[in-house]
């Protein structure tokens, strides 16, 4: 694998960061909702042109911890060369109803109906650190008008959703932050090379923490931690095409020190990898592979989703890749579990190597690390009529496997490795025929394993 070289700091421009001016702070009031006293009145201040004037003037900005939050109506737009920093206790919080992203860069460009062409201008040297930044989502009915993480309240671009959010950008550092109880991703990053995501802390977040989609390449993702509604990162070079605003490789990255939540926090645990082909509304195709990963200093991630899932919320016939994706050259080492977790892995899988695993759990007897092969689940809608019902996976489509290394996999204190028997779950589905009596609805595609 291509060696990552971290971000050197010096690339990116040394700021003196101004503290931020309330004289250019708005005065206004709006209702807010809280999940244990309910809606209040609240009078406070925008802080948006206060941010964005100290900006314009220095190119660097700070945010000093005050007793009251820095509320924004709408995102802050760093330049290239612009720096955004906070003290780790500030609180930047999203006026409700604004339904945007809090913070990012200026040439947003979406290019969800066209590949990313070549030579397009991207924003480069910006950095965010510090500061607990939320959305103030309460629960998964009120998310007091901020559903949606846009790049702006009118014609944002398509795919948009995330708290941070830098796309079409080069040279970036989002370094120590924290995103609190927020229904958009917390770091959002698309059509982006040469990165450093280094600190998240999800706190009671809705959302993926930290979500990437192509182009992609030569990144570093480490020290993310929390509790997160889905995945705690992902790496999705096909998407779901409401949530991407462009398509294609993601590759040379690195992901480290990335914790699950602890026991019993509700928290989805897990981090993916999503590959496949995108089709085009004007049938043309884009193959979206992730090659050259690694993974490694990971503890109590329970699921690594490394399987293809069209899209349900505009439905699975209206937006699935073509076909399952490809992953090549994927490292997972030194994983660490006090709870069940595993690998699974319905792609067209070239170079998988699994190396220094601890298993601090007795696992079930038919409990397996590592499955290859097709899933099958159903999604019921909360409704009973069979008629509404659909299947999640791809269960139809079969995966091939090749070169696959295992090594290091170990029960607590063994000395031994387990047997790869033990270790390594083939996956060939039939169909249901009690279906839907019984549930899933099981499906024809298998994994194949080419040893």
């Amino acid at each position: 694998m291509k060696p990552i070289i971290p971000l050197l700091f010096g690339l990116l421009a040394s700021l003196s960061a101004a503290d931020v001016d309330s004289s250019f702070a708005h005065a206004s009031a709006w209702t807010e909702s809280w999940p244990d006293a309910g809606p209040r009145e609240v009078k406070g201040e925008i802080w948006n042109e206060a941010i964005q004037t100290v900006l314009d003037k220095d190119n660097a900005v700070h945010l000093p911890k005050r007793e009251q939050p820095y509320y924004l109506d709408g995102p802050v737009i760093l330049k290239s060369g612009q720096k955004l920093t906070a003290d780790l206790d500030t609180e930047i919080r999203l006026k409700p109803g604004s339904n945007t992203c809090m913070v990012r860069n200026e040439h947003i460009v979406g290019f969800g109906e066209k590949p990313v062409p070549e030579g397009n201008k991207s924003d480069t040297n910006i950095t965010i650190e510090g500061g607990i930044w939320t959305t103030l989502a309460n629960g998964v009915k009120d998310n007091n008008g901020n559903q949606r993480g846009a790049s702006s309240k009118k014609d944002p671009v398509p795919g948009t959703h995330g708290v941070i959010l830098l796309h079409n950008v080069r040279h970036v550092t989002v370094r120590n932050v924290t995103v609190r109880q927020s229904r958009a991703f917390a770091v959002h990053l698309a059509n982006v090379s040469d990165f450093t995501i280094d600190g998240v802390t999800l706190d009671r977040h809705g959302r993926d923490g930290v979500h990437v989609n192509a182009p992609a390449s030569h990144g570093l993702i480490r020290r993310v931690s929390g509790v997160s509604h889905d995945d705690t990162v992902a790496l999705n070079a096909w998407e779901w095409k409401n949530y991407a605003p462009s398509f294609g490789a993601i590759h040379h990255i690195v992901i480290e020190n990335v914790c699950g939540a602890p026991d019993g926090a509700p928290s989805a645990n897990s981090i993916r990898l999503l590959p496949g082909v995108k089709r085009f509304s004007d049938g043309t195709t884009l193959d979206c592979p992730v090659h050259d990963i690694t993974m490694r200093d990971i503890t109590d991630i329970r699921d690594f989703k490394l399987y293809d899932q069209p899209n349900l919320e505009v439905g699975r016939n209206n937006d699935a890749s073509v076909g399952i994706g490809t992953l090549r050259r994927i490292v997972f080492e030194n994983l660490t579990f006090s709870r069940p977790g595993s690998i699974h892995v319905h792609a067209n899988t070239d170079g998988l190597t699994v190396r220094d695993v601890k298993l601090n759990f007795i696992p079930a007897a038919d409990y397996h690390f590592i499955e290859l092969g097709p899933k099958s689940q159903t999604y019921k809608h909360k409704s009973d009529d069979p008629a509404t019902w659909t299947e999640i996976f791809s269960p139809d489509l079969d995966c091939t496997v090749r070169n696959l290394s295992v090594s290091g996999v170990r029960l607590r204190e063994a000395t031994t490795d387990l047997p790869i028997t033990q270790v390594v779950l083939v996956i060939e589905l039939k169909p249901n025929p009690d279906y839907p009596k019984t549930t899933p609805k099981g499906g024809t595609g298998k994994g194949i394993w080419l040893r």
